[in-house]
C-alpha cells in the first residue's frame, strides 16, 4: 500500500482525532485552561507512540512540557527535527464566534474551532504523516519530534530545553508546519520570518480615579495622554517615529522587490475579504511589501477607566495598552525594545509616570532557498499539488526559528498549509479539511526527497 492509498483509507479516523483534539482548550496564556493543556500534552504523547515513535516522554520546564520522541531507524541515515505546538490562543471575545471555539464543527469543508489551523490541525499532520509512513513500511531516514506548549506566550522555557539538550536534538534540518501558502492554487513556502518585539505600557496620572466635573480639565486624563503618546509612534507616512528604529533594517534590492510582488496577489479580493474600503501602510511599498518585508508597530489592545454598561463619569487614574513591533532582517528584538521604551519614557509629559513591562519577542529569520532540504520539500510540493512552490516572505513570527538555528546550527523550512484567510488568532478561526490532508500527503513526500537528496 502507498502512503497516498494509506491516507486515503484513513482519512475519516485522522479527522476524527484532530476534531477530539480540537475539543481540549489548552489555552496557555490563561491559567485556568492549566490542566487542559497538560491534558493535551497528554494526548499527543499517546498519538506518538500509536504512531511506532521511540523514546516519546514529557519534558519538564518551568512552565508547560515539551512532548519529545524519535524514530531513528538508521544513525547514518539523515534525521528530520519536526517543531510544533499544542498550544492555542485565548479565543475570547466569545460572543464573535459563530459556534463555540472548542466544539469543531465542519462547514463547507473547513474545520472551525480555535487551534484548527494554529497550529493543532499542521503539528497533528506531522503526526499523521509519520504514522502513514511507519504504517507502510516507508519512513526514509530518521526522525525527532518537538512540540511545546508555550508558543503562544513567547516560548521562553522552550530556549532553555534546546540549549540543554542539543545533542538530543541534533539534526540535519528542522521542519515546522506553523504557516501559509497563498492559496490552493498556488502553493508556496515560508522563506522568510519577521521577528517581534511585544510590551505592555502603563500611564498613571492621579493616585486615584476621580470625577470627571469636579477635576476634568484640571488634570490629566492618563487615556487621553496614552491615546496622544500612541498617535506620535507614527508620522503621517505611517514611518514609525522611535529613534533608531530603522538603523538596522536590511533593504531589498530592487531586483529582490520585483521578484517578491510577482506572487499572485488581487487587492480588491483583499479589501473584499476584509471587508474594508482602502488598505494602509508605510508610503513607498505595496501591500506584499508591507506585510512580509518590512516593520510594523501596532496596538494590540487598549484599555481603561469606566467600560460597563451605563454612565460614570470617572477620570482614570491609570490607563494601559499592549503593542506589538514585528520586526526585519536585520533588527535585533531586544535592541528594539529597549529603543521603545526609552522613546516612550521620553515622550511622557510631566502630568503622568509611565511604565514600559516588555513580555516577549524574538528576531526574525530568512532561510536559504539553495539548501538540500528545501529543494527537498519544493520537489515535495511540485509531486503532491503539481506545481512548483514559490519562496515567499511571512509577516508573521517564530521566534524560535533563528533560536534553533543559533543553537543547534541547522536550517529550518517553513512547510506551512494553512491560508491568510483561516482567521488564526480571530474569532471563526479555521483549517480546510483539503489542506489537512494534502499537507500530510506532502510532508511524507518531503521525507522521501529529502533522503534521496541527502
Amino acid at each position: 500500500m502507498t502512503g497516498k492509498e494509506y491516507i486515503e483509507n484513513n482519512k475519516q479516523k485522522f479527522l476524527d482525532e484532530l476534531l477530539d483534539l480540537l475539543k481540549i482548550p489548552s489555552v496557555s496564556a490563561d491559567k485556568k485552561f492549566k490542566d487542559d493543556v497538560l491534558k493535551t500534552a497528554d494526548v499527543i504523547k499517546s498519538q506518538l507512540e500509536k504512531a511506532g515513535a521511540d523514546k516519546v516522554e514529557i519534558c519538564p520546564t518551568a512552565g508547560y512540557p515539551i512532548v519529545y520522541a524519535e524514530k531513528i531507524i538508521d544513525e547514518s541515515l539523515p534525521t528530520v527535527l519536526v517543531y510544533g505546538h499544542y498550544d492555542v490562543q485565548p479565543a475570547d471575545p466569545y460572543e464573535l464566534w459563530d459556534s463555540p471555539p472548542f466544539e469543531p464543527v465542519i462547514k463547507n469543508d473547513k474545520i472551525y474551532a480555535r487551534g484548527a489551523c494554529d497550529d493543532k490541525g499542521q503539528m497533528y499532520m506531522h503526526v499523521k504523516a509519520f504514522e502513514t509512513m511507519m504504517a507502510t513500511d516507508s519512513l526514509p531516514c530518521n526522525i525527532k519530534f518537538m512540540i511545546e506548549g508555550e508558543e503562544e506566550v513567547g516560548s521562553d522555557n522552550l530556549g532553555i530545553f534546546v540549549k540543554e539538550n542539543k545533542e538530543k536534538l541534533a539534526s540535519d534540518v528542522i521542519l515546522i508546519s506553523d504557516t501559509s501558502i497563498i492559496s490552493n492554487e498556488h502553493p508556496s513556502i515560508t522563506v522568510g520570518l519577521r521577528g517581534l518585539s511585544y510590551l505592555q505600557v502603563e500611564v498613571t496620572g492621579p493616585n486615584r480615579d476621580l470625577h470627571s466635573g469636579v477635576y476634568g480639565g484640571a488634570v490629566a486624563n492618563p487615556i487621553n495622554t496614552l491615546c496622544e503618546m500612541i498617535a506620535s509612534l507614527k508620522d503621517e507616512k505611517n514611518h514609525i517615529t522611535v529613534p533608531g528604529f530603522y538603523d538596522k533594517v536590511a533593504e531589498l534590492t530592487a531586483e529582490e522587490r520585483t521578484a517578491l510582488n510577482k506572487a499572485p496577489f488581487d487587492l480588491d479580493e483583499y479589501k473584499k475579504d476584509l471587508n474594508i474600503d482602502e488598505v494602509e501602510g508605510e508610503d513607498g511599498y505595496t501591500t506584499l511589501e508591507r506585510a512580509g518585508i518590512r516593520p510594523t508597530l501596532d496596538v494590540n489592545g487598549i484599555w481603561g477607566g469606566y467600560i460597563g454598561e451605563g454612565a460614570k463619569t470617572v477620570l482614570p487614574s491609570k490607563a494601559y495598552a499592549k503593542i506589538s513591533m514585528r520586526l526585519v532582517p536585520d533588527q535585533v528584538s531586544d535592541e528594539i525594545t529597549e529603543l521603545f521604551a526609552k522613546h516612550f519614557e521620553s515622550i511622557a509629559p510631566k502630568s503622568v509616570k509611565v511604565k514600559v513591562t516588555p513580555h516577549h519577542g524574538g528576531d526574525p529569520a530568512v532561510t536559504p532557498t539553495d539548501s538540500t532540504a528545501y529543494q527537498a520539500a519544493s520537489a515535495a510540493f511540485e509531486e503532491a499539488w503539481g506545481k512548483k512552490p514559490i519562496p515567499t516572505r511571512d509577516g508573521g513570527s517564530i521566534p524560535i526559528v533563528a533560536l534553533f538555528e543559533r543553537e543547534l546550527k541547522v536550517n529550518t523550512v517553513l512547510m506551512g498549509f494553512g491560508l491568510d484567510s483561516d482567521a488564526i488568532h480571530s474569532p471563526n478561526e479555521h483549517y480546510g479539511i483539503f489542506n489537512y490532508f494534502k499537507g500530510i500527503e506532502t510532508i511524507t513526500l518531503f521525507y522521501k526527497h529529502f533522503a534521496n537528496q541527502k
